[in-house]
């Protein structure tokens, strides 16, 4: 039987997009609860935190019932913006956001942290504004950790099961993951085609560990 490419097209498209959202997000999150004085930051940090320790079906759950057309928000986003989150492309974009999010944000945070303290007040003795500071001081120096954060970040959205299922079901060419297909073709005995998903995926992530743990060591420089 040939092999349907439509779930692992979709994958990669949802992981390229989800990634460049978390760059975007991630980079001014990660700054701010890096080197913030907020009392109340660790509050922020827990929420950030919480997917890693969550099991995936409580917060797909969640969001299920947060963004379905009987709640509020998922009735003020169709109302509204006529933007439906369940069962659909969009929805699987939020929630992956929503899961990945510590996985650009740690690495991130810990790059800011690496950064010696007197780099960036030299900085700002010259005059530099903090936008200026970390578009051409920190975020150069925390190459590695930048990379890390995208590449882990794509990488888990690629592997996400249990949120994604919740979320956006099962629908071919809408939702229909890779992960999903993996599940689809095992629960209909269709070992070989389980196999064929399951093993590009392996090689795909294999190689994209390969490829930031090598980059890794070629960028580390000491300050």
């Amino acid at each position: 039987m040939d092999l349907d490419f439509s779930p692992l097209l979709l994958t990669f498209k949802l992981a390229s997009i989800t990634t460049i959202l978390l760059l975007v997000v991630g980079i001014p999150l990660a700054y701010w609860l890096a080197f913030s004085k907020f009392k109340f930051k660790f509050i922020i940090e827990a929420f950030v935190s919480m997917p890693l320790v969550l099991p995936p079906s409580v917060l797909g759950f969640y969001l299920l019932v947060a963004f379905s057309p009987q709640n509020f928000i998922g009735r003020f986003l169709n109302e509204y913006f006529n933007l439906r989150l369940v069962f659909s492309f969009e929805g699987l974009i939020v929630a992956s956001f929503i899961f990945s999010l510590p996985f650009m944000v740690h690495p991130v945070i810990s790059g800011f942290k690496s950064i010696p303290e007197n780099i960036q007040e030299a900085a700002y003795t010259l005059g530099k504004s903090k936008f200026t500071t970390l578009r051409k001081i920190l975020l150069p120096n925390i190459k590695p950790a930048l990379l890390s954060g995208i590449v882990l970040s794509f990488a888990h959205t690629i592997g996400e099961f249990g949120v994604v299922l919740m979320i956006g079901g099962n629908i071919p060419n809408q939702t229909r993951v890779a992960s999903i297909a993996i599940y689809d073709e095992v629960e209909a005995l269709n070992y070989a085609s389980a196999n064929k998903y399951a093993f590009i995926l392996f090689i795909i992530s294999f190689s994209i560990l390969i490829f930031v743990h090598y980059f890794n060591k070629k960028m580390i420089k000491p300050f």
